[in-house]
């Protein structure tokens, strides 16, 4: 059994940060892909961000130069920092994995999201 959990949302003014967190834990051999995704009330829900094993990374068009994921594979951790934030950039933010356990099944696993509120 895999644990994703989220954290670090809130409600902050426009032009203001914050930074997510997502802990993975269980039963985990290797964790390939990590991401954030989002979705607003009403719309899909869109990728933001991607760090590959490598930490090789990939942004919507619209958080380049704004936003950051990074991760630590020691604490099997997924960070997006958030920079210069817009009121469009208020969602829920979803951590997504892609993660081999420990018999070899390879499964994508959802947090349960955090908000983040932008105020204008």
């Amino acid at each position: 059994q895999v644990h994703v959990v989220e954290s670090g949302g809130g409600l902050v003014q426009a032009g203001g940060s914050l930074r997510l967190s997502c802990a993975t834990s269980g039963s985990i051999f290797s964790i390939n892909y990590m991401g954030w995704y989002r979705q607003a009330p009403g719309k899909q829900r869109e990728l933001v961000a991607i760090i590959g094993s490598g930490s090789n990374t990939s942004y919507a068009d619209s958080v380049k130069g704004r936003f950051t994921i990074s991760r630590d594979n020691a604490k099997n951790t997924v960070y997006l920092q958030m920079n210069n934030l817009k009121p469009e950039d208020a969602s829920v933010y979803y951590c997504n994995v892609d993660i081999v356990n420990h018999i070899g099944v390879r499964a994508r696993y959802w947090g349960q999201g955090t908000q983040v509120t932008v105020s204008s």
